[in-house]
This record gives structure tokens, C-alpha cells and sequence, in this order.
């Protein structure tokens, strides 16, 4: 894929996950009804209307033809989806659970993946006014004025070698990771963590960095921006022992992936792989830019 095709596609992704952001909101200031799927993960009109607006999206611009994976949408047989070079894997509400509990901590999480890995990612926190963006090659990204979005769309028929739109989207964003530090001491260590899938576990690892760290805090967070976390420098490490699906982490992947950062499956120790026949992810951990180096008890 040509430098400005992948550009492209960042631009279409970044006005999908905007679009999806103003259906998730519409239902997060109303009354929410919540339904269940078969696996007991909660179902909202939110995660439906987002699916609409980034499928309907994604089908009608220029990049129409790669296909889409979503959560929410049919899912592809295999032996058909193998043979795909390219395509979009799509969360289009992750976090849920903090959705209906009103914890703004939920994202829309787009991702375009290329023979097994992404190549680039979008997670957007529309209750947050949040947004983070990757693209290989491009670097990663946090956008914390979502308004400078509009003149991205404004300007979305204009394709070409010099994307001007994307181009004043990245002045107006900081690049990643943060270039600070978040520590108080070399001895602490920051770690996030799901709120709502704690494990015995992740106890026990969090224990065993204990006896290297004089402090260890652990933040609770929601959805991708666990990964996106990482990827910013706020967080040295996220710890995976629960339940994920690909569309869970393929975009912050991208995001952690461009800032410097890793995601690995803790059983094979490299990164997680995408489009496999059971699109569940084994237990990873995602490593900070400036934490690869450490030994982890895995």
C-alpha cells in the first residue's frame, strides 16, 4: 500500500470514528437499554448505531473496497477472510460496561490490518473528547482538541500526495510518546489494568513486580485506552490475563506499535497476530517505549 493510499485510509478511519462518536453520544445522554449477547457482554442501541455509522462510512469513500470486520456486524467465515490482504477490524463500542455505567472510559476502536499486524489504528473516547491515531510509518499520535476533526472532514474529498487536512490534524496533535516523565522515582511502577476483568493473576504478577519495585501503583481503566495508556508513557505496563478479542486491541496495538511500544502474547513472547481462525487474543502484555528492555515474570 502506497504511502498516500495508507493516508487515505487514516483519514477515513479518523471521520468514522468521529461519526460513530456523535451515535455513541446521542444514546450516552438519553436512556440506556441494555440487552445481552449469547456470551453475557452487554448490547446497546449505542454499539449498533456506531457499527452503522462506521460501516456506512467505510463502504462510501475511496477506500470502499477493503473489507470490514466488526464486532457488531456479520462475522466472515475463515476460509473467505484468510485470503484477505488488507482490511478493517472494527470495535464500535468498546468498553460497554463502563457505557452503561457512565464512566466515559468506552471507545471507538478502528483498525486496518495488513497480513496478520496493523498498520493503523484510530481510538477515539467521544465522552473524553479524546483521540489517538497511528498510521505505519506515520508515527503515533493523541489529539486532545477533537474540534480541529472538523476541518479534517471539510477537507475529506481532497486526496493527494500533500494531505492538508491530515497534515494540520498532526500539528495540532502531540506525538507520542509524551516526551516527559511520569515517574516520581525509578523504583515506581505504573501499571494499568482492567476494572471490570481482574484476575488471580494479574494479583500474582503485580506481586512479583513488587519484588522489584519499591512502588507499584496500579491504575484501573476501561477499553483500548488501557493500550493507549501505554502508548502516551502515563503507564510503564498493561498486563492482559482476561478474556480479548481482536477488535479489542488491533487499533491501540497500532498505536503502541508507533510510539515505540510492544504488544506481546506472554506464551509465544512476540506480537499478537490478527486475522486468526479463532479471533480470540491469548494473555499479553503491552510494554511502554522506555519499559522494553525489563525482564517481566512471564
Amino acid at each position: 500500500m502506497s504511502r498516500t493510499l495508507l493516508e487515505n485510509c487514516l483519514v477515513s478511519a479518523l471521520i468514522a470514528a468521529k461519526k460513530a462518536g456523535e451515535a455513541i453520544l446521542e444514546v450516552y445522554h438519553g436512556e440506556i437499554d441494555v440487552s445481552y449477547k449469547e456470551d453475557d457482554s452487554p448490547l446497546t442501541l449505542a454499539d449498533k448505531r456506531a457499527h452503522s455509522a462506521i460501516a456506512s462510512h467505510l463502504s462510501s469513500d475511496s477506500t470502499s473496497s477493503i473489507p470490514v470486520l466488526s464486532e457488531e456486524g456479520k462475522h466472515t467465515p475463515y476460509e473467505e477472510r484468510k485470503g484477505w490482504e488488507y482490511y478493517w477490524l472494527v470495535d464500535p463500542l468498546d468498553g460497554t460496561k463502563e457505557f452503561v455505567k457512565r464512566s466515559d472510559e468506552f471507545t471507538v476502536n478502528i483498525a486496518l490490518i495488513n497480513k496478520n499486524r496493523p498498520v493503523l489504528g484510530v481510538v477515539f473516547l467521544p465522552a473524553i473528547g479524546c483521540l489517538y491515531f497511528a498510521a505505519e510509518g506515520l508515527g503515533s499520535y493523541k489529539l486532545e482538541d477533537v474540534g480541529a476533526i472538523r476541518q479534517l472532514v471539510a477537507g475529506a474529498g481532497e486526496f493527494s500526495d500533500e494531505n492538508k487536512p491530515l497534515k494540520a490534524l498532526i500539528e495540532a496533535a502531540i506525538r507520542l510518546p509524551v516526551q516527559q516523565s511520569f515517574k516520581k522515582s525509578p523504583d515506581q511502577l505504573n501499571l494499568v489494568g482492567s476494572r471490570a476483568h481482574g484476575t488471580e493473576a494479574l494479583s500474582d504478577f503485580v506481586e512479583k513486580m513488587k519484588q522489584q519495585y519499591k512502588k507499584v501503583d496500579f491504575v484501573p481503566a476501561g477499553s483500548a485506552l488501557k493500550l493507549c495508556l501505554v502508548a502516551e508513557g502515563s503507564a510503564d505496563l498493561y498486563p492482559r490475563f482476561g478474556p480479548t478479542m481482536e477488535w479489542d486491541t488491533a487499533a491501540g496495538h497500532c498505536v503502541v506499535e508507533q510510539s515505540g511500544g510492544k504488544v506481546v502474547d506472554m506464551e509465544k513472547k512476540a506480537p499478537l497476530d490478527y486475522n486468526k481462525r479463532d479471533l480470540h487474543n491469548p494473555y499479553f502484555v503491552c510494554i511502554a517505549k522506555h519499559f522494553r528492555e525489563v525482564s517481566l515474570p512471564l
